[in-house]
């Protein structure tokens, strides 16, 4: 084989998956299953053993899930890069496995040419993400950027327990002005135009606490 050739290991507790992951890639010429495990515990001895260029990871499996075992590779100074490959969508498991230190976050649904063109992505150290979990990083990011300031949060906070602007401005030693000013951004990051609204969807939104 040529020095092109992407080595891989194969981390999914389903044999099945595996079998059909590894007949897939090893029928285009620059892929390598150099191993396979069916937990992350097992898959992160493989990784530091065999050094494969990219480690393709299901999340959750037992004996060790996904990011455990994605944490424990950047811990150890994994020199390769991983590849997420699961069916889990939801927005904790994402941020969970991008925050590990994960490369990319494919779907299972991909479809195979997607799938080649993230693993020669991943090698190169790019950042991959399938679709939808692009637009649900999108969101995420951008209901972060939207999180109410510290400042913010205790104005509202003041008038949650029913104090009025100038009451508000003598507890904090700030101007009545830049109260109002603080509670302007807290409506517009809440998308609300009330008190009684942006104290609402405070709450609702565990900005304020219990």
């Amino acid at each position: 084989m040529s020095d092109t050739v992407l080595r891989l290991l194969l981390v999914d507790d389903h044999p099945v998956v595996r079998d059909g992951l590894r007949g897939m890639l090893e029928a285009a010429r620059d892929f390598e299953v150099v191993g396979e495990a069916s937990d992350g515990e097992t898959g992160v001895r493989l990784a530091m053993s065999l050094n494969p260029a990219v480690v393709l990871m299901d999340l959750r499996m037992p004996g060790g899930g996904g990011v455990e075992a994605i944490t424990a590779l950047r811990e150890r100074d994994f020199a390769g890069h991983v590849l997420v490959l699961t069916t889990y969508d939801a927005d904790r498991d994402i941020m969970a496995a991008l925050d590990a230190g994960a490369t990319g976050y494919l779907l299972k649904d991909a479809r195979r040419d997607d799938l080649f063109a993230g693993i020669r992505a991943a090698a190169r150290g790019e950042s991959v993400l399938s679709p939808a979990v692009a637009t649900r990083v999108v969101s995420r990011v951008r209901a972060r950027s939207q999180e109410l300031s510290s400042r913010e949060a205790e104005v509202l906070a003041l008038v949650a327990r029913g104090h009025s602007n100038r009451q508000i401005a003598t507890l904090l030693f700030v101007s009545e002005a830049t109260v109002k000013t603080h509670l302007g951004h807290a409506y517009e990051k809440l998308g609300v135009k009330d008190r009684a609204a942006a104290v609402a969807t405070a709450y609702e939104r565990g900005l304020l606490g219990g």
